[in-house]
């Protein structure tokens, strides 16, 4: 047990022990494959107890993981034994509909955010499940709906507010602590704990078209070259993804369509939905359909439609990426093969598409890696016998080591799986923009104080 008497003086939000009531439920995240049990949870209510917490812990030499929606599949928002500094009651959000701005803290979903920004048909860019923390998804890059037309999640910060390893509260953006706010733009939690983001808004619905078709895998070479050619050639208005999945045995699905492998093209397009409409319409002609649940709907349904299937500590989460070199007729024959193998149905094989806005940003303008990607192919393993687990996982990583000579060395570091690669993980991620994320890291958090996560080892400690 911590003692937390010096801290419990001044801080405002709940210290979380192991005999409290509530211990075992707060404790849990997103991946119910996480079962980690920290000493203590610091609930914090504002600013200032992330502060406190902070010294706290540097003080009394405590490991500390950070958790804002607690979303992260790999599961570094715990730790065994530490103290989880908490943000999930930090969640308040401040919209500024004539600047086009959104004050969001540390600790808020998408689903949070959407919410009040569609109040004034404004959005920013984000996730594709409501549940997703904003933090995490941001500091990461953030792939979304947007991604094409307006960027990635971390493209449309205008600034943001940080507690630092020594405590202090700092504010990053294009004229303060420049350095900063450049690696905070993809670079992960290595550099401090986000207590709020301003994002930049955009017109977005409140009503947008939605591609979802789903074709037999038996034809999925024809519809994945398809899909390729016309992603390639599309306006920015789409961003979308090709999915390889069984369709599930539940009541939101036809009876004659469940357990059926297929092929899912989806898409948002991100203007009139009309010419969205249009714009699909070649997609959802391919062939004959198992199912197409296309049609214009609100964007925070869209946004919201996967979150079904990616319930709170209810399934078991592996998810882990790697870019493509091209999505050629072999790297095709690889994707398919692999998709009619996987061990368990509810597994997924997801190919984004990357491009447009997100590629108009040059590498070395933020931490982002893999600016000059077209596609990204991402393995989201999902299952609900934890007798599976060591099967899954196995295929995964096996399947990755497949695809490697059909990729290249970047990846998505939120799909990183359990960063068991360590070093080299972060590296390839990182590519040229390594060197400078350590210099940075080195200047900020010198001790590597914040290491439970995608880490990047400061400078200081490389040289020695």
């Amino acid at each position: 047990m911590i003692n937390i008497e010096a801290l419990q003086s001044t801080f405002r939000g709940r210290l979380i022990q192991p005999d409290n009531y509530d211990y075992d439920e707060v404790r849990q995240v997103w991946n119910g494959y996480i079962d980690k049990h920290p000493a203590l949870i610091a609930q914090c209510s504002g600013t200032a107890d992330v502060i406190d917490a902070v010294k706290f812990a540097r003080k009394n030499d405590i490991e500390v993981s950070v958790r804002g929606g607690g979303h992260n599949v790999a599961g570094s928002a715990l730790c065994d034994d530490g103290m989880v500094i908490d943000l999930s009651q930090m969640r308040g959000i401040h919209v500024d509909p004539s600047q086009k701005l959104a004050r969001v803290q540390g600790g808020a979903t998408w689903g949070d955010l959407d919410r009040e920004t569609q109040i004034f048909g404004l959005a920013a860019p984000g996730g594709v499940v409501f549940t997703t923390g904003v933090a995490g998804l941001t500091l990461g890059g953030g792939l979304g709906w947007l991604r094409k037309k307006h960027g990635l999640s971390c493209d449309n910060l205008h600034s943001i507010e940080m507690v630092t390893a020594d405590g202090k509260l700092l504010t990053a953006s294009q004229t303060e602590n420049q350095d900063l706010f450049w690696a905070l733009r993809g670079g992960g939690g290595n550099f401090g704990i986000v207590t709020s983001f301003v994002f930049h808004l955009h017109n977005v619905g409140p009503t947008v078209m939605m591609c979802a078709i789903m074709y037999p895998i038996e034809i999925a070479e024809n519809v994945l070259s398809t899909w390729r050619d016309f992603m390639i050639s599309s306006p920015d208005e789409i961003s979308s993804q090709a999915l390889f999945w069984a369709v599930p045995d539940i009541d939101a699905f036809p009876e004659e369509a469940r357990g059926k492998h297929v092929i899912v093209i989806s898409a948002m397009y991100a203007g009139d939905p009309d010419e969205g409409e249009k714009a699909f319409q070649e997609l959802r002609e391919i062939d004959t359909p198992v199912l197409d649940l296309s049609g214009k709907i609100p964007y925070t349904t869209a946004n919201s439609m996967f979150d079904p299937f990616f319930p709170k500590h209810e399934r078991y989460y592996y998810f882990k990426s790697q870019d493509l070199a091209s999505l050629n007729k072999e790297t095709r024959s690889a994707l398919i093969e692999g998709a009619k193998n996987r061990p368990v149905p509810s597994m997924l094989l997801a190919i984004w598409h990357y491009g447009r806005e997100m590629n108009r940003i040059a590498s070395k303008d933020t931490a982002f890696g893999s600016r000059d990607t077209t596609f990204l192919l991402s393995v989201d393993s999902i299952w609900d016998d934890p007798a599976d687990s060591e099967k899954v996982i196995s295929w995964s990583r096996a399947f990755l080591d497949k695809m490697k000579r059909f990729s290249r060395d970047g990846m998505y570091v939120n799909f990183s799986g359990f960063g068991e690669e360590g070093d080299d993980l972060v590296q390839k991620a990182y590519g040229d923009n390594y060197n400078r994320l350590a210099k940075i890291k080195g200047k900020y958090d010198p001790d590597n104080f914040f290491h439970l996560n995608q880490n990047i080892k400061p400078l200081s400690s490389l040289l020695k």
